[in-house]
């Protein structure tokens, strides 16, 4: 169902837009637009993908920051600028302090892996001082707010600035100069709102025709909530596994902005990204962070829609931690239904493994994950047990199984707290 949005009238003006393309002349890149013909032919429509994933920080977070710190005034830059991030926008600041020749402190959480932190580092060389401070993106703001105000600073924010919009509205003006066919959805990850804003912007004035799709991840949903109630909400709690997307709070400005470019929202669960993620790199060879998959994994959602259409997804982009490798496919065979954990009492005798193994599991069925202790004067003893399916309807003959032989057994992929706990 389409989300009703009171329209408002206010954008980012094509003329500013075009302005900010010409100062990234030569800073960032003009990335690809490419027709992708495996996503083309499983949807039935012409798909196009924005790939900001090939941008010179993998990311389009260079465009705003350099647009905004290139029309500070000299004086301004002189003093120095502060930001707040945890991944890509501290990247685009570092190499727009890079290239402008301006001094920046950037702020980041302590528990930020240290790839990013290295990756900061190297487009910023001697041009960038990191500071770790604190667990959350909040503390590392409230820390770089403070250092702005009393050291008379200029604080680059995300996504909340005009400027910064214009800079990601960009991406926007690259895609109609380079699809020739006339588009009819744009697909596009919201975290804060710059993204959408500007890319929306451009659209909404030169191709009004065109549906303005805003993707965000189910665990943050800010920006649907914001524009449902017509004012910024503030999420108390948030799942911040699509980190390129996931904030408690937009911005005041891009929700103005959003309101009248967006025409519908889209959340896709965090499952749901971890299996595109694998997808898109197995079959598409494009390496994609959890941000930069939300749009492809938002088709499934919309394939009714879509249908002999010209789509246009944003690939937002690439800075995944291969760490977290493992804990990408945990998540997409929990979300599929082809993983299952349980706590499962067994007899404390002799054989009653055995048992299990040849009255419960299916030919296809296996074992992933064991961990039991014996406990000595008991009848029986529990048993954290992971078992992967072939197929997802086959978790129901795993369960018809154990009733019939009498498994005392509790499922755990539906109790997140036990989850957490135990596996």
């Amino acid at each position: 169902m389409t989300l009703n949005i009171s329209k408002t009238g206010h954008f980012i003006t094509v003329e500013n837009i075009y302005k900010a393309k010409v100062r990234l002349k030569g800073v960032a890149e003009h990335t690809p637009l490419q027709l992708n013909y495996n996503l083309s032919e499983k949807y039935g429509c012409n798909l196009y993908l924005k790939r900001e994933d090939l941008q010179v920080v993998r990311s389009y977070k260079i465009r705003g920051a350099y647009n905004k710190m290139a029309t500070l005034p000299k004086a301004v830059l002189e003093k120095g600028i502060v930001c707040a991030s945890a991944g890509n926008h501290a990247q685009g600041v570092a190499l727009a302090c890079r290239k402008l020749g301006v001094y920046g402190k950037i702020y980041m959480p302590s528990v930020t892996p240290l790839q990013k932190v290295k990756k900061v580092k190297l487009f910023g060389k001697n041009k960038v001082e990191v500071v770790l401070v604190g667990d959350t993106f909040d503390d590392s703001y409230n820390e770089a707010k403070k250092d702005a105000t009393e050291n008379e600073k200029s604080f680059i924010h995300p996504f909340n600035d005009h400027r910064v919009i214009e800079g990601q509205g960009t991406v926007g003006s690259e895609i109609l100069e380079d699809c020739e066919k006339s588009i009819d959805y744009v697909f596009v990850p919201i975290g804060g709102g710059g993204l959408a804003s500007g890319l929306g912007s451009y659209f909404k004035q030169l191709s009004p025709n065109t549906k303005i799709i805003g993707v965000e991840p189910m665990g943050a949903p800010a920006m649907k909530e914001s524009l449902e109630k017509g004012e910024c909400v503030q999420l108390e709690k948030i799942n911040s596994f699509v980190d390129g997307a996931a904030v408690k709070r937009v911005g005041e400005k891009t929700l103005k902005i959003c309101r009248n470019v967006i025409d519908d929202m889209i959340l896709v669960p965090e499952g749901k990204v971890c299996t595109t993620i694998l997808q898109l790199y197995n079959e598409e060879g494009i390496v994609a962070e959890p941000a930069g998959a939300l749009t492809i994994a938002a088709l499934d959602f919309y394939k009714e829609k879509i249908k002999d259409k010209n789509i246009v997804c944003v690939i937002s982009g690439s800075n995944n931690d291969i760490t977290r490798t493992e804990e990408i496919k945990e998540r997409s065979l929990l979300y599929e239904g082809l993983k299952h954990y349980f706590v499962i009492r067994f007899p404390q005798r002799a054989g009653a493994l055995r048992e299990f193994l040849n009255n419960i599991l299916g030919e296809t069925d296996d074992i992933t994950h064991f961990e039991y202790t014996k406990k000595h004067n008991r009848e029986a003893g529990p048993a954290i047990v992971g078992i992967r399916v072939q197929e997802k309807k086959d978790y129901e003959g795993l369960i018809t199984r154990m009733e019939k032989f009498g498994v005392s057994y509790r499922c755990l992929n539906d109790d997140p707290l036990m989850y957490a706990m135990l596996v």
